[in-house]
């Protein structure tokens, strides 16, 4: 069986190759395209020619080394080219479209429809004038510049052109390195499903067709071919505008924003689509789909709905947003629907998990657990599993000669200074402003540092960031003509990427790495800087171990735990601090430090993240497929008559609404009458080997009256919190929680419901003895009911948990319970009176277990029943869900209420012969002792 792993971008792209003109032969060889098999992520540049760590070009007013030192060789291929095949977990690419690399066509999207407000008026004018024009018969002016389309003559003909397979430049790096280990260590299939990372419409259809094949039977990739337009409205206008900053806690709000333009949305949903298509083109009856990241958060649903049974897993590398940050999409609900056709959805950290539970609970108004999201007819579990490196390709790359060059030229050039390393793109998500002036702080707080440091910061940007670059290009500006002299710059900026073997060789050799992000999912730099700090080929053992400086808003920060030095990227003060901490700490310090870190490096990798994952979708795949209706057996009444003749003492327990007798309708009115529920249970209650309980959420009152003439009947009320026995004509119900303390709970919950009751016309509280329950049924306004029922109901939950009780959303309302009462409980302390018994009169216990009920609160008895039917407590177990839903019992009756009484009519009419005398008085004679 295969798993297919669901990207964006494909591990691999295309490079054309023009054929060389015979002048060009005779003059000149052309330049190599550069090969960036050690690209990933989404930001990595690939540049012709060769860009230097020290030598090339830098921004207007950026201070930068010049001195050409570490040049490297004209026409180099090495840029990023990998031997160990290792993608770079955090790579710098460009804009898709944009890049001139591999020889690749440009985007022929036309220019989207304006999202910003002030845009509208222009283009309705400019539309006015061209109507005008049109009816005057003369020429209409031009359209401007940003309703032109892009395509345009740069775009060169694709018949033809020579093209090979390479490893592409977008892409997720850190998945990549992370399959690719798992797929190495257990030989697992591999199937990649995505885009080929650069627009298509350039190209011909044939054209398209042979890369397509190419890449399936040589490299395990199907390839997902969308439109230009679509591709770019996905990508550009609404992953990267409005999920992107939202997901890291940047919300958009200016009037150039394009968070709410209702046609990106569409453009997403195509491509969603487009990738459905295609996994279940390839899907095959049991393979295992995983699908990745914010670009495709409606695939797991559109496949849920061609292909049911599908094993199906959703991994989001991003962070995910608290739920009054998510709830500013328009979107949101589609979004989280998308996500819930999954089996299985994990998270970076604990922390993105959380705020998904909550934001389910608060905009969908569905009760969340621990484990996941209960629906109304199946279970999604949540977990998190933190993503690592590929540490075998991570050795095979360090060994590479070149990394031991530049250790050595940049610990010559810098050997006698403290060296900080970072590495960001520069966007507002990132930080790198907020550290540039936390260094600069640091500077002139602490005058004897400056020329014994030197932070080199390695950044790259796009045209989006202007704004933020001149913000930078100034701070770097003002530190360069306070704190630089002739000798020494204590700060170097280049607004470029470099060369991976440069990049690992600042680790090895850096004192300190500084990770200022403002919201990460994962950031594996901390994880290579760690892992190179080992010391390896280093001339001097000193540069070893160095500290890390990591904002607390990174995924890594909760994976590490504590040994790193945490910041608050906001904190300039605390931030100084904290780099003037990592330069002065001894090395016994940084040794404690960097031991830990190197342990959860070396333990939390790419290859336990794709095995723990795959553990995980497994089990829980196996246990919906239990759960799912149609895996569960029907009923057999006759076998069940069987086992019932055989039994010397059977228990009944048996829920009453929606089980023994069909839900009420709207108005009230009862959809059959009970008497036939009551003709039922005497018949049962007539042999005195049975034992019958009826259990419900009613309150205790309510039930009395609706078997008053049956008073021998066992019944538990208010889910659990009651319970009378069977044959005691003349008891008190039984009360198990305490009366003080429910009275505590409820003071506190009365006051968060009122506060909802005031603000919703219609909705009101309604009390019972153990119990609250909100209800909005009558409420004008029912989609702002559902809103305020799933803020009430997340509210109660975290802020009442230390009291045991929890909000569940039910059908128009939300019901306030305790948590340690249950169904379950008042079952289990039935039972074990009727063991009590049983051992006193030397008799044996019950051997036959009826269990029978309708909704998510019978889930727990069933559960309780199978355990004793597995350990052999009681020989014949039967549980018994009423109604098509996904439940643990062993049995289902689709013919509902109907069904159940008729096969219990059936059982009372096979009862043992002999029987005479008042029922009553056998029960009575049965009446176990009280729990």
């Amino acid at each position: 069986m295969a798993t297919h792993h669901v990207s964006l971008f494909l591990p691999t792209t295309v490079a054309f190759h023009d054929p060389p003109s015979p002048v060009a032969r005779r003059t000149s060889t052309p330049p190599p395209v550069a090969d960036p098999r050690r690209n990933s992520s989404y930001d990595l540049p690939v540049r012709q020619g060769s860009l230097s760590l020290l030598n090339g070009p830098t921004p207007p007013q950026t201070p930068s080394i010049q001195d050409g030192l570490f040049t490297t060789k004209a026409g180099s291929e090495r840029l990023v080219l990998s031997k160990a095949a290792l993608v770079h977990s955090d790579a710098h690419v460009p804009d898709w479209g944009a890049q001139a690399v591999f020889n690749q066509p440009k985007s022929r999207a036309g220019m989207l429809p304006s999202a910003s407000i002030l845009d509208f008026a222009k283009a309705h004018e400019e539309a006015v004038k061209r109507r005008q024009a049109a009816k005057r018969g003369t020429r209409p002016s031009p359209p401007s510049r940003s309703s032109r389309s892009r395509a345009g003559s740069h775009d060169r003909s694709y018949e033809g052109k020579e093209w090979e397979i390479k490893t592409a430049v977008q892409g997720n790096g850190g998945l990549t390195n992370a399959v690719r280990a798992a797929a190495e260590a257990d030989e697992t299939e591999i199937h990649w499903i995505g885009t080929i990372g650069f627009p298509t419409d350039a190209l011909p259809q044939a054209l398209k067709e042979d890369i397509h094949d190419k890449l399936v039977i040589d490299h395990d990739s199907q390839v997902v071919f969308v439109s230009d337009k679509d591709f770019d409205g996905h990508y550009v206008h609404y992953s990267k505008t409005i999920l992107w900053p939202i997901f890291h806690y940047q919300v958009p709000d200016h009037p150039k924003s394009k968070a709410y333009a209702d046609h990106s949305w569409d453009f997403y949903r195509n491509v969603n689509q487009a990738f459905a298509d295609k996994v279940v083109e390839s899907y095959k009856r049991g393979d295992t789909i995983w699908i990745h990241d914010y670009h495709l958060l409606l695939v797991p649903a559109m496949v849920r709905q061609k292909l049911p049974d599908a094993r199906i897993g959703f991994f989001l590398h991003t962070a995910f947003p608290s739920s009054e940050v998510f709830r500013c999409l328009s979107t949101r609900k589609a979004l989280l629907d998308g996500m819930l056709g999954a089996n299985l959805i994990a998270f970076q950290v604990d922390e993105y998990a959380a705020h998904f539970l909550q934001t389910c609970s608060r905009l969908l108004t569905v009760e969340t657990t621990a484990e996941g999201v209960q629906l109304e007819d199946h279970f999604v579990n949540v977990t998190s599993q933190p993503i690592g490196l590929n540490l075998r390709a991570m050795d095979e790359e360090r060994r590479d000669p070149e990394v031991q060059e530049w250790i050595d030229i940049i610990q010559d050039r810098y050997r006698d200074k403290k060296i900080i390393v970072a590495r960001d793109k520069l966007d507002n998500v990132r930080g790198v402003r907020q550290k540039l002036l936390a260094y600069e702080l640091f500077l002139n707080k602490y005058p004897e540092w400056r020329e014994k440091v030197v932070l080199i910061q390695v950044a790259s940007s796009s045209s989006e960031n202007s704004d933020l670059l001149t913000t930078v290009s100034d701070i770097c500006t003002r530190i360069d003509s306070v704190h630089s002299t002739l000798a020494h710059q204590p700060l170097i900026f280049l607004k470029q990427d470099i060369e991976f073997s440069q990049y690992l060789a600042l680790l090895t050799v850096a004192d300190v790495l500084i990770i200022s992000a403002l919201r990460d999912g994962m950031n594996l730099t901390a994880h290579e800087y760690i892992y190179c700090q080992d010391g390896k080929g280093l001339t001097s053992g000193r540069k070893r171990h160095g500290p890390l400086i990591l904002s607390e808003f990174t995924g890594s920060a909760a994976v590490f735990g504590g040994p790193q030095i945490s910041i608050n990227p906001w904190d300039y003060q605390q931030h100084a601090k904290a780099i003037k901490q990592a330069l002065e700490m001894d090395d016994a310090e940084k040794s404690k430090r960097w031991t830990k870190l190197y342990k959860t490096v070396t333990t939390q990798t790419g290859e336990h993240w794709a095995h723990q994952l795959s553990v995980a979708l497994d089990k829980v795949y196996d246990e919906h497929s239990q759960r799912a209706s149609q895996s569960v057996p029907r009923l057999s009444v006759q076998k069940l008559t069987d086992k019932y003749k055989t039994a010397s003492q059977r228990v009944f327990i048996i829920d009453y609404e929606g089980t023994l007798a069909p839900h009420r309708t709207n108005t009230g009115i009862p959809l059959s009458s009970p008497q036939r529920v009551l003709d039922t249970l005497e018949g049962l209650m007539g042999d005195s080997k049975n034992i019958v309980y009826i259990m419900s959420g009613r309150e205790p009152e309510e039930l009395e009256s609706l078997f008053r003439t049956l008073p021998s009947l066992g019944l538990i009320a208010e889910n659990g919190c009651f319970v009378r026995e069977y044959g005691a004509q003349h008891r008190k119900w039984q009360q198990f929680p305490d009366a003080d303390g429910i009275a505590v709970w409820k003071d506190q919950v009365r006051g968060n419901l009122g506060y909802y009751e005031d603000r919703l016309e219609g909705s009101y509280i309604e009390e019972r003895h153990c119990s609250l329950l909100f209800r909005y049924e009558k409420a004008a306004d029912q989609e702002a009911a559902i809103r305020f029922a799933g803020e009430a109901a997340d509210q109660i939950n975290t802020a009442c948990k230390s009291m045991r009780i929890h909000a569940v959303p039910i059908s128009k309302a939300v019901l306030i319970e305790q948590m340690d009462f249950s169904k379950r409980s008042a079952a289990t302390r039935i039972f074990d009176g009727m063991k009590e018994h049983a051992a006193e009169k030397a008799t044996p216990g019950p051997q036959f277990l009826l269990v029978a009920g309708d909704d998510r609160e019978d889930e727990v008895v069933f559960e309780w029943a199978n355990a004793l039917g597995k350990s052999s407590t009681v020989r014949d177990v039967f549980t018994v869900s009423v109604g098509r839903r996904n439940t643990v019992a062993l049995a289902t009756l689709t013919q509902g209420s109907t069904g159940l009484l008729t096969a219990l009519q059936k059982l009372s009419r096979t009862s043992s012969e002999g029987m005479s005398g008042d029922y009553f008085n056998r029960g009575r004679g049965s009446a176990m002792a009280s729990p």
